[in-house]
């Protein structure tokens, strides 16, 4: 019955697993089910902390790193947090400069400057290059009508 105590130990490590997601804890786990598998093939106790070891190591060195690479490889790239809000649009409500002004950035409001001197109107139509701090750094948004940068409400 000794072998159960491996698939214990295995289950443990794959709930840490499932909490870290680095593969490292899910290896060692594949390590502890070899040594299971040993337990309840007879093997002795030695034998069997063997087996785990060594299965253990070889999923370490020689598995995870292809795992990581492909999981790396299909996982897109997403930003969270304030960097989600790169590259968004949003709505000048208070005329920004290249000091202090507020936009409306996903329906909340932000303080926001500009990158480039000069006035930004209420009603600008701008684009988020990146977050300082808590203040949004914005850029206007090109327009179709070169005559008119600002879009539909004008400068």
């Amino acid at each position: 019955m000794g072998w159960l105590w491996w698939v214990g130990l295995a289950l443990v490590l794959g709930v840490i697993e499932m909490l870290t997601v680095d593969l490292l804890f899910l290896m060692l786990a594949g390590g502890a089910l070899a040594g299971a598998l040993s337990g309840a093939l007879g093997a002795p106790i030695y034998a069997q902390v063997i087996i785990a070891l060594v299965v253990a190591g070889l999923l370490l060195f020689i598995v995870r790193p292809i795992a990581q690479r492909r999981l790396a490889s299909h996982t897109p790239d997403s930003a969270t947090g304030t960097m989600a809000h790169v590259g968004r649009i949003a709505t000048v409500v208070a005329d920004v400069s290249d000091h202090s002004g507020r936009v409306k950035l996903e329906g909340e409001v932000w303080t926001a400057r500009t990158e480039q001197p000069g006035v930004l109107p209420v009603g600008t139509t701008v684009e988020v290059v990146r977050i300082d701090g808590a203040t949004a750094v914005v850029i206007a948004r090109q327009s179709a009508d070169p005559q008119n940068p600002y879009g539909a409400y004008g400068a």
